[in-house]
C-alpha cells in the first residue's frame, strides 16, 4: 500500500511540475498542493476553475492561488501560519521515520520466518530435535511479538497525527482575519495587490490597465456623521465597484478610501471606458444609517487611468496612474482622467 501511494506521488508529481514550468508558476506549497492536486483529477470544480484562471491569465496569479487553495485544499488565515507549517513537517517527518523503522522491522521479521521455515522444511531429511523445534517456535514467537509492537506503534503514531492535524486545520479555520483580504470591505488588500501586479507584469504585460479612484470629500462624511457611517460608505463603495468587475478584472482596497482596479489584457480605451462606468454608479449609491437617522447620497469618486508602457517599473506605473487620479481632483473631482483613452 505505501510503495503504491509512493509511486502515485510521483507520477503526480511528474505531471505537475511541467504543468508549473510552462504556465510560469512559482514553486510555493500552495501551488505545488494545487497543482498536485490537479493533475490528480481529485476535485473537478478546482479543475475547472483553474483551467478558466489560466485561460485568462495564461498563468494562476498569487491571490487567485491562495482564493482556490483556500476554497478547495485548506483555509490559510492571517496567524503563525509558517509555525503551523513548521508543525505539520515536523509531524511528516516523524511519521515517515515510524513508517521506515516498522518496514526495517517488517523485513527483518521476514527474513527470519522464510529462514525458519527453510529450516522446518528440513525436518523430513535431517533429524532435528523436538527441543530444536520449540526453539525455531520460541523465536518466532518472540519475532512476531516485536512486529506487532512496532505496528501498533506506528498506528498510534497515525493516530496521534491525524488529530494533531486536524487541530491544527480548526485554528486555522477558525482565525479571524484572512491574509489577502480587507476585512473592513471584503475585497482584496493591498498585500494582495502588491503580490498581482507584480505577477502580472512579469509574465503577461502587454495590455495591463490600472484604475486607481478615491472617494470625494470623504474627510468630511467621517468629520460630519462620524467614522461608523464612514465605514458603510467605504463598504458600500467596495461592493457597487465589486459589481462592475468581472473576466478577471479585480478590486482591492489601496489604503484608506482609495482602491485599485487591475484590468488583465485590455486597452486604456476600454479600461477608460470601465472607469467611467464605475464612476457613474458610485452616483447612484446612499448610505443609511437608521441608528443616528443619518443619510448619505451624493456620493462620488475620481479616477486616474493608465496602461503599462514596456519601459514601467510597478512604482512607475503607479506613480503615473496616480497622478491622472490626482489630477482628477484638481480638476473639481468626479471625474476619470486622462480624458480621451
Amino acid at each position: 500500500m505505501t510503495q503504491s501511494l509512493l509511486q502515485q506521488a510521483a507520477q503526480y508529481l511528474k505531471k505537475a511540475l511541467p504543468l508549473m514550468l510552462k504556465y510560469q508558476i512559482p514553486t510555493t506549497p500552495t501551488n505545488y498542493a494545487l497543482w498536485y492536486t490537479y493533475v490528480g483529477e481529485q476535485n473537478l470544480q478546482l479543475n475547472a476553475q483553474l483551467d478558466e484562471v489560466v485561460s485568462q491569465y495564461q498563468t494562476c496569479p498569487p491571490t487567485t492561488a491562495e482564493v482556490l487553495y483556500q476554497q478547495h485544499i485548506g483555509d490559510p488565515k492571517d496567524l503563525d501560519v509558517s509555525n503551523l507549517r513548521q508543525n505539520m513537517d515536523a509531524m511528516t517527518t516523524e511519521l515517515a521515520q515510524s513508517l521506515k523503522d516498522t518496514s526495517v522491522d517488517t523485513d527483518a521479521f521476514r527474513n527470519k520466518l522464510e529462514a525458519n521455515f527453510g529450516k522446518l522444511s528440513l525436518l523430513e531429511q535431517e533429524a532435528i530435535s523436538l527441543e530444536q523445534v520449540m526453539d525455531m517456535v520460541r523465536g518466532l514467537v518472540k519475532e512476531s511479538d516485536d512486529i506487532i509492537n512496532s505496528t501498533a506503534y506506528f498506528t498510534r503514531q497515525l493516530d496521534k497525527a491525524q488529530q494533531e492535524i486536524e487541530a491544527l486545520r480548526q485554528r486555522l479555520s477558525t482565525a479571524e482575519h484572512d491574509v489577502m483580504y480587507d476585512a473592513l470591505t471584503g475585497c482584496f488588500n493591498r498585500r494582495a495587490f502588491n503580490l498581482d501586479i507584480s505577477a502580472l507584469l512579469q509574465q503577461s504585460p502587454e495590455g495591463t490597465c490600472l484604475i486607481l479612484s478615491d472617494i470625494d470629500h470623504f474627510k468630511d462624511f467621517n468629520d460630519t456623521y462620524g467614522h461608523v457611517l464612514g465605514d458603510q460608505v467605504l463598504r458600500a463603495v467596495a461592493k457597487r465597484m465589486q459589481e462592475n468587475c468581472r473576466d478577471g478584472i479585480k478590486l482591492y482596497r489601496f489604503g484608506g478610501e482609495e482602491f485599485a482596479v487591475l484590468v488583465p489584457k485590455s486597452q486604456l480605451r476600454i479600461a477608460r471606458h470601465l472607469a467611467e462606468s464605475l464612476r457613474r454608479s458610485l452616483e447612484k449609491v446612499t448610505v443609511r444609517d437608521r441608528k443616528q437617522h443619518a443619510s448619505v447620497g451624493n456620493i462620488s469618486a475620481s479616477f486616474g487611468v493608465s496602461e503599462w508602457q514596456p519601459k514601467d517599473t510597478v512604482a512607475g506605473f503607479i506613480e503615473r496612474t496616480d497622478q491622472f487620479l490626482y489630477e482628477a481632483k484638481r480638476l473639481g473631482r468626479n471625474r476619470v482622467m486622462p480624458i480621451n483613452g
